[in-house]
């Protein structure tokens, strides 16, 4: 063999691998963008496309060859299945922060805190609660330290197995199937997290309305907010160190079901 038909033979491979991480980066790519903290806006975008590009090209000698793409509908319904399923496999996981923000909105009810709210960059940048917020560091403060970044990026690289590039379009009824059954599993975990303070915020609002009824001359309404509101930090205070429990239970939940978008 001569040397420029080596070259040929070299410069063939290399385009293969580039447009075999191409189709890699899509699914990739999407998912990482639909992802919780990575895809927020507190990550630049151009950290989120070269780490996007890092995981494709280190996955990319690991997954089976795509197969050979040509310019027509085909390849543009299967770019638009490679991005929707990428999405899917994010979306199911950014769903579980959701819990966080239903458990700080539930407890800001009976603290009076219900107004405090602020541009929020992990859900886009939208008003929410200050609990919410305080609630969904934890759970990304916890998504890290139980290494589910980690088993996302695994179950990333398996979904290539289950339903490689190219395959027909379909997962469409894995995710109606699966997104509402966890969507219950959000709202259990998040009214489970928020229950406690929400009782003892009850108690404390019940007590100064009876205080109202007996005593109207001693204002008891007044003296009530600040009590809760202290009484609320208290308590946050302590169940800050029994969140593990529910956020494992919870990434355990949307571990399960992003898997089970594999079939």
């Amino acid at each position: 063999m001569d040397s420029a038909t080596a070259i040929l033979i070299d410069g063939g491979r290399m385009f293969g691998l580039i447009e075999a991480g191409l189709w890699t980066a899509l699914r990739v790519g999407a998912a990482l963008m639909a992802a919780p903290l990575i895809g927020s806006r507190m990550v630049p975008a151009r950290i989120r496309v070269v780490l996007a590009m890092t995981l494709a090209a280190a996955m990319t000698p690991m997954l089976p060859a795509p197969p050979a793409m040509s310019i027509d509908a085909a390849t543009l319904l299967s770019v638009v299945r490679e991005l929707a399923l990428g999405i899917s496999l994010g979306f199911i996981m950014r769903m579980a922060f959701e819990a966080g923000a239903l458990a700080g909105e539930l407890i800001a009810q009976g603290m009076a805190l219900s107004f405090a709210q602020m541009a929020d960059p992990l859900r886009g940048g939208v008003n929410s609660g200050l609990l919410g917020q305080w609630f969904n560091l934890a759970l990304g403060l916890f998504f890290f330290a139980f290494d589910v970044h980690l088993a996302l990026i695994a179950l990333i690289a398996e979904s290539y197995r289950a339903a490689p590039v190219g395959a027909p379009l379909g997962g469409l009824d894995a995710l109606l199937s699966t997104a509402p059954g966890f969507l219950t599993t959000v709202f259990r975990i998040g009214a489970l997290i928020a229950l406690p303070a929400m009782i003892a915020m009850l108690v404390i609002n019940l007590s100064f309305g009876l205080l109202a009824r007996a005593a109207p001359a001693l204002n008891p309404i007044a003296l009530g907010l600040p009590a809760a509101l202290l009484a609320g930090l208290v308590l946050l205070t302590v169940q800050a160190g029994e969140l593990a429990g529910p956020a494992k239970a919870l990434f355990d939940e949307a571990l399960a079901a992003t898997r089970g978008l594999l079939g």
